[in-house]
């Protein structure tokens, strides 16, 4: 593979006009089809064959205006009155809304006695024909201007339900680019050059600007959810400044020791080119295997976000080469600089030469300490739990939150989530009976405070009631009432809705979580065992993943379940997390985890390779690629860090996680585990049997066969 990847870098170096000017069409098409052909992004949270998904199929055949989106409006009389004595105005406004687009049906307050118990607080119904993914741009505007009569005659009108979704999407992203500029600052610390420094960020924004093009363009035709995207920019800006550092680190540090330009881009991809391939596919590999879930979002989610890191490795292995191209001798470091002091090891200890000889002086009590202190942060992931978000999850001053609020308050927190019980009367003689049996059996179930009147669809065969719990849709409570109405309800009837379509995902990904962490720990210790040939390193660096994994949970779980530092980065309620944030987190986090292991543990197999003394490979393979690996680790940080202030419900807990993941498995793991257990371990770190040797390939991640070989530059 380095072989390969040299001859690629050198023939981007010589074609490097050439090259530039794909990229850049590449993006101009790109941007051209996503801004004629593009599409919009639809959020189905669904689970094709689940029991819920199938009753719902069902209530949409046979109910077709009950199994739209709907719009719960809240009505409020000021201080001192009661919505009773804006009756006149509540009826007119009702009116105007069943004219409104796509409005299928309106239902009435005072007909539904939908009214608090101190007569201030009404709650109406607005129902769509279409569900929220399909209603178009302006629908709910033009609703929201029926409301004005309304709140001039002094009501307070907020509006939410399932037609308004949890607000996502709808913050800024000023945020995003304070990440990036701390991304610059690292950059120009860790390398001393503007132009050095701006060559990551200028190639990944094109790299990404590419992916979320190409993502609106499939947009047009496959449905995708709104979070594709923003993962997708996210990680793909993370990734490809990352790849891009490593390169162009490795390409100074040769041009520090005298090696000309075009050879030295050369053996940069071969090389630190090829740990990046390597650790892409780890990434790509992982993402992709959401698949493997049985969820379309997730997988449509990973797919998108797996599209990205292919386009960073692309970038990397390609456009890099060629800007180093144009960027020639200017990147050489001058002489007397620290870039050239470090390369010819003047005696001078380095901060990672200081900290690795901490950390491996005793490394049996580092080893424990680590342990230790990430066990401890893990313990708070015991009491994980997992929800789809709703309108409670919007920002506070939005009018869904405010909706849901109100509603809560004045009605009791199950008025935000009704369930759907759908019948099967096709044995039953009287139906009407039988459906009002059904109610009262309904009625009469734990946690229920009301089931509505049943209504009978067109052929009389099917009965619908929908049911108020208790408690909201995130309460795990509500578990129990969906359960109870299941069993009072016998094999003829089935719950649905959103909420408990919800209920599902979330035993659905909560089920599926173990399982899919142990497949992908599983899937990086081959990785790791083929990479450099070694049993310790891949299972000390399997174990470290879980162990970041765990503890970023335990951080998760504290701020956001428990509110700790809640205000700091502006979660506006606490609750369960999203049900898929933590697939998500161990897909992404297992690849920039093997990004880390394979950039610092190369150094130190290429060390060993050639002393053979394997203190000296842990000290002298950390010196040379501990400051990278930190300011990578920094920059990747600050790049998730800066969609967290301005993130959504669902975006939030995601930048959270990975930021805190990156910080934790990149530091404590890959900086202290890594060379403490490697040190513990001496010429047992890499050790393999020899039958084991022989069948597995050898990669050859750090290009040790480039080394002495002659230069291919003109090979044609």
């Amino acid at each position: 593979m380095a072989a390969l990847l040299y001859r690629l870098g050198a023939s981007a170096y010589r074609r490097r006009r050439a090259v530039l000017v794909a990229w850049l069409a590449a993006l101009i098409v790109a941007g051209t089809l996503a801004a004629t052909a593009g599409g919009s992004y639809e959020d189905d949270f669904s689970i094709p064959g689940s029991r819920a998904q199938r009753v719902l199929d069902t209530v949409t055949e046979q109910f077709p205006a009950s199994s739209g989106a709907t719009a719960q409006v809240v009505f409020v009389a000021p201080a001192g009155h009661q919505v009773a004595e804006h009756e006149a105005v509540i009826e007119q406004t009702l009116a105007a809304a069943t004219k409104a687009p796509q409005v299928a049906g309106v239902v009435d307050p005072f007909t539904t006695n939908t009214v608090s118990p101190d007569g201030r607080v009404a709650l109406a119904y607005v129902h769509y024909h279409e569900n929220r993914t399909h209603l178009e741009n302006g629908t709910l505007e033009a609703l929201e201007n029926v409301f004005r009569p309304a709140r001039e005659a002094g009501l307070r009108v907020e509006a939410g339900g399932s037609a308004y979704g949890d607000g996502s999407g709808d913050d800024g992203h000023g945020a995003e680019a304070a990440g990036l500029l701390i991304a610059l600052v690292i950059l120009l610390i860790t390398f001393g050059s503007l132009v050095a420094a701006g060559l990551p960020l200028l190639t990944a924004l094109l790299g990404v600007g590419a992916t979320v093009a190409g993502l609106a363009t499939v947009a047009g035709m496959l449905a995708l959810p709104t979070t594709a995207p923003a993962l997708a920019l996210m990680l793909g800006l993370a990734v490809g400044i990352d790849y891009a550092l490593f390169i162009v680190a490795r390409h100074r540090s040769q041009l520090a020791s005298g090696v000309p330009v075009d050879e030295s881009v050369a053996r940069a991809i071969g090389t630190a080119g090829a740990a990046v391939v390597f650790a892409g596919l780890t990434v790509v590999i992982a993402l992709a295997g959401l698949t493997i879930v049985r969820i379309p979002f997730l997988t449509a989610m990973g797919l998108a976000a797996a599209a990205a890191v292919i386009v960073a490795v692309l970038v990397a292995v390609t456009l890099i080469p060629a800007v180093l191209g144009f960027a020639g001798e200017r990147l050489r470091p001058k002489p007397g600089s620290r870039a050239v002091r470090r390369e010819a090891a003047d005696g001078r200890p380095t901060m990672g030469a200081r900290w690795v000889r901490l950390v491996t002086r005793r490394p049996l009590v580092t080893t424990l300490a680590v342990v230790a202190a990430l066990g401890v942060m893990a313990l708070p992931a015991a009491g994980l739990r997992l929800a789809l978000t709703d309108n409670g999850s919007a920002p506070a001053a939005s009018t869904q939150r405010q909706a849901y609020d109100l509603t809560a308050a004045a009605f009791g927190p199950g008025f935000n989530g009704p369930l759907l019980v759908l019948a099967d009367l096709a044995n039953e003689g009287d139906k009407r009976a039988a459906a009002t049996a059904l109610a009262e059996r309904l009625g009469a179930v734990d946690g229920v405070v009301a089931a509505g009147r049943p209504q009978l669809s067109a052929n009389g065969r099917y009965a619908l009631l929908t049911v108020i719990p208790e408690t909201g849709p995130r309460d795990e409570r509500t578990e129990k009432v969906v359960t109870g109405l299941e069993a009072a309800g016998g094999e003829s009837a089935g719950v649905t809705g959103v909420t408990a379509i919800g209920i599902d995902i979330s035993q659905l990904l909560s089920a599926e979580l173990v399982p899919y962490a142990l497949v992908v720990a599983g899937l990086a210790f081959l990785l790791l065992m083929v990479a450099f040939r070694s049993l310790v390193v891949p299972l000390k660096a399997t174990l470290g993943f879980l162990l970041s994994v765990g503890a970023t949970l335990g951080a998760v779980v504290a701020v956001f379940q428990w509110g700790w530092l809640a205000d700091l980065i502006g979660v506006s309620r606490t609750g369960p997390v999203i049900s898929f944030m933590p697939i998500i987190l161990i897909a992404v986090l297992f690849g920039l985890a093997m990004d880390y292991e394979v950039f610092l543990v190369s150094r130190m197999h290429e060390e060993y390779s050639h002393s053979r003394d394997p203190q000296r490979a842990v000290g002298q393979g950390f010196r040379a690629s501990a400051r990278v690996v930190a300011a990578a680790a920094l920059i990747m940080t600050s790049v998730f860090a800066g969609f967290i202030p301005n993130g959504d419900a669902t975006l939030k807990p995601m930048a959270f996680a990975l930021a805190v993941g990156v910080l934790l498995d990149a530091f404590l793991i890959r900086m202290t585990l890594v060379p403490a257990v490697l040190a513990l371990a001496r010429h047992g770190a890499w050790w393999l049997p020899r039958w084991l040797g022989r069948v597995l390939p050898d990669l050859d991640v750090e290009g040790a066969r480039l080394s002495g070989r002659a230069s291919l530059l003109m090979v044609e």
